[in-house]
């Protein structure tokens, strides 16, 4: 009972010190998600020289995405003509910050952290994506994929096209909408695990772990290396499990490099790019991440070495614990805990509908069911579902994340949806039936 109690207060003290910083970070997403449009994005990314290169990185490291759900952003920014350095750079410096996890960073790793870490993944990037471009990348010019759609952009708070203005409050709910709503939910499973890997390690491990089992650097850098590129977790869930693994000796810089690798890559992003772009273009992504997440590392703790004592990592980490969290701290983190739990509910409760009842459909007329593989967040959903819709002849589309499908209405060419989706980065296997249900 002793055991599950010292996890719990772990977790617990992990969960309340990072409350306040998410709830802020989570609101600076939403303002991104309304000032930044993907079609502004695409216009700076197109040429093939280093410029398209550097704006890449800049515009990815503020925004909001995982290494999940930065990779349709960046394939349907290529989709648009990016070229393919721009979009290695995207890949390369989007998933390792946000603004959500600089500020969360700050919070719990110290203002050091906090503005190392996106630097490296700026300039990752720009190195990603110079090397892809003279290896021989494509160029806007080159590339022969479908066009983007015509027209102006759709809005993103009422995804209606042309001019059109709304007002303060429209724009406020648009934010809370996407914040606590639409991005929550793609990281908030991976939180939970982060937040409960910390309170694990916090307990067991002991605090001289890493000096007495891994005493040489480039061991411990391998070892984030080796453990980071096949996991799945997002840059705000990787800070505690950084933050515990530093608390029992883990030297920042290797600490550096699973902040940098865990978000940057995952098995299935790793596929995904592989399949549309290339093993060249996965190789360049791997090895530039990999060496100069290394790089940087050392660099980091050089940064430490140089401000002395009073700096250190270990003074950066939890330092209110011994006090307790105040009050406001406790209604902050009471507002994220059910802010986190009505997410998780609309991550599972779909799930399970579907399990308990798979015949059910959602409401649709007359429409083509296409199962599809690979989507694993609501972006993953939002870029199938535009893929589909610039088919021509289709009326209608809604894609199912839960269920893994999309049901497809109007007159066309079934093959034509088939090579959307799979233009798109994602799989799709034959139709299962045609379905005339209204649920």
């Amino acid at each position: 009972m002793g055991t599950v109690v010292g996890i719990l207060n772990a977790i617990y003290a992990t969960f309340v010190e990072m409350a306040p910083y998410l709830l802020l970070g989570l609101t600076f997403a939403g303002l991104l998600h309304i000032l930044f449009k993907r079609e502004f994005v695409g216009r700076h990314l197109g040429d093939g020289g280093l410029a398209s290169v550097v704006k890449a990185a800049v515009l990815g490291v503020p925004l909001p995405l995982c290494s999940c759900g930065v990779v349709p952003t960046a394939l349907s920014l290529r989709k648009s003509k990016a070229s393919d350095g721009a979009t290695v750079s995207f890949l390369i410096s989007t998933p390792q910050t946000g603004i959500d996890s600089i500020v969360a960073t700050y919070g719990m790793l110290g203002p050091v952290f906090a503005v190392f870490r996106p630097l490296a993944a700026f300039v990752m990037g720009i190195v990603g994506g110079a090397i892809t471009t003279l290896l021989g990348g494509a160029t806007a010019q080159q590339m022969n994929g479908p066009q983007s759609r015509e027209g102006d952009p759709a809005c993103v708070i009422c995804f209606e096209n042309g001019g059109h203005a709304h007002s303060v409050r429209e724009k406020v709910v648009a934010i809370c909408r996407y914040a606590f709503g639409e991005f929550l939910d793609d990281i908030s499973p991976q939180l939970v695990v982060g937040i409960a890997i910390s309170g694990l390690i916090s307990f067991f491990v002991p605090p001289d772990f890493f000096g007495r089992y891994v005493d040489n650097e480039f061991a411990a850098m391998a070892l984030m290396i080796v453990g980071g590129i096949p996991l799945y977790v997002c840059a705000t869930a990787s800070i505690p499990i950084a933050a515990a693994l530093m608390m029992k000796g883990l030297s920042p810089g290797a600490a550096f490099v699973f902040l940098a690798v865990g978000p940057a890559t995952n098995a299935a992003t790793v596929t995904l790019i592989a399949s549309v772009m290339g093993k060249k273009i996965v190789a360049v992504y791997l090895s530039v991440i990999s060496v100069l997440s290394v790089a940087a590392g050392l660099a980091l703790n050089g940064v430490f070495a140089l401000l002395g004592p009073n700096v250190e990592p270990a003074r950066q980490i939890h330092p209110h614990h011994e006090m307790g969290p105040g009050p406001f701290s406790l209604v902050l983190a009471g507002l994220f805990a059910a802010l986190l739990v009505l997410s998780l509910s609309r991550r599972v409760v779909p799930r399970l509908r579907a399990f308990a009842f798979p015949g059910k459909q959602a409401a649709t007329s007359t429409a083509i069911e296409v199962p599809i593989d690979g989507m694993t967040c609501s972006k993953c959903a939002a870029h199938v579902q535009e893929a589909i819709r610039d088919v021509p002849g289709v009326e209608s589309c809604q894609v199912h994340l839960a269920e893994k499908r999309a049901l497809v209405a109007g007159d066309f060419a079934l093959d034509d949806v088939h090579k959307a989706i799979q233009d798109a980065g994602y799989r799709t296997q034959p139709v299962a039936r045609v379905t005339h249900e209204d649920a």
